[in-house]
């Protein structure tokens, strides 16, 4: 280890590099994305407390595949010295390091903020202090729009979708205002707003990818948050599936690949970019209701699966489609993978993960 700082800790990279920086660099978005850079050759530093279940095990799997160009940083992003030493070196910052359960926000509020606003600013004033221009992108959230109560939506089979023909053909878009809901909501909010206006105020080169539902390889899925992996994984143990709500809310889901060339897409060109949020989801043509996917899971795993019924979840939306049109026209992304192939291609691994020498797919377990 090199020491920065008098004695805190910085990665050991070598002179000269200027590697990518990825908080929460060990969880499923990011070990997917560190895992592209690495494979192009670069160097990543990972950024990560390792606090969640998984975590661990797709740090090894990074290792194992990329050796010591995967220079770890354990720290927690709500220590801003601690991590002041890992943006010395690094060229861009991917900030994926969050508290990401709405119910884990209302139970825990203050620590939620703790996590996602302050953890946040500390990043961004790492990034400002490090005396370059130093792109930071940002993954928020589409529960920066609230609960979309105020739409007007119809029941059409297993699913709703909205009234408005405009809004159910290409889905919710960025001139939606936002309407912060839950202290999850509010607390990735407030940090949405922040990386933005650092763009203004300080003219940092940011970006915010507001994410609808995420899901892939590498992802360990609970029952609040994940939750395609989770049902996925539910089916594979043979255990029940639990519902919040009637099971026709739709999402549009879109696999880990795809979110990774658009978070690359964003950084190849942060100069035209830069100050702007985007929508990123898998759009109309990867919606689906729970329902549906809880059908498409029965006939991949050749198992009808125990399905319960509860009580909706606060904040819950009933429909999110993501727009894409304005990332598709900045960037020339499109997403590539269809839900139905993506979902087996997550149930492979699972099978795969499971029949490893690790064996288990990580429980939940809870951390202070």
């Amino acid at each position: 280890m090199r020491r920065a700082n008098g004695n805190l800790p910085a990665p050991a990279v070598a002179r000269g590099t200027s590697p990518i920086l990825i908080t929460g660099g060990s969880g499923f978005i990011g070990s997917n994305l560190a895992a592209r850079f690495l494979a192009d050759g670069e160097e990543v530093i990972v950024l990560d407390n390792l606090s969640r279940a998984g975590v661990a095990q797709n740090l090894a799997w990074l290792r194992e595949n990329h050796g010591d160009r995967v220079h770890l940083l354990q720290a927690d992003i709500r220590d801003l010295e601690a991590i002041r030493p890992a943006f010395s070196d690094a060229r861009a910052v991917f900030h994926f390091a969050a508290q990401t359960a709405v119910t884990t926000s209302l139970a825990e509020p203050v620590e939620d903020f703790e996590v996602n606003g302050r953890g946040t600013l500390n990043v961004l004033e790492a990034a400002r202090h490090s005396g370059r221009r130093m792109p930071v992108i940002f993954a928020s959230t589409n529960k920066v729009y609230g609960n979309l109560d105020d739409l007007s939506m119809v029941e059409a089979g297993d699913r709703y979708v909205p009234a408005d023909d405009a809004m159910r053909r290409y889905g919710i878009d960025e001139t939606r205002g936002l309407d912060f809901c839950s202290p999850y909501g509010c607390s990735k909010g407030v940090a949405d707003q922040y990386v933005l206006d650092y763009a203004k105020s300080y003219r940092l080169p940011t970006a915010v990818l507001r994410m609808s539902c995420i899901y892939g390889p590498r992802q360990f899925g609970t029952e609040d948050q994940g939750w395609v992996a989770h049902f996925l994984i539910r089916a594979l143990r043979h255990q029940a599936i639990s519902i919040f709500g009637d099971g026709k809310q739709v999402r549009d889901i879109l696999h880990v690949d795809d979110a990774v060339a658009a978070y690359r897409a964003v950084l190849c060109q942060i100069d035209r970019v830069q100050g702007q949020a985007f929508n990123l989801g898998g759009g109309a043509s990867n919606a689906v209701s729970l329902r549906g996917l809880l059908r498409e899971i029965a006939r991949i795993t050749g198992k009808d699966v125990p399905i319960s019924y509860g009580d909706w979840r606060r904040g819950d939306q009933l429909y999110f489609v993501a727009d894409t049109r304005r990332l598709q026209t900045a960037l020339g992304w499109r997403p590539t993978v269809g839900w139905r192939e993506g979902l087996r291609d997550l149930a492979l691994w699972l099978a795969e993960y499971r029949s490893s020498e690790q064996a288990e797919i990580p429980e939940r377990r809870i951390t202070a």
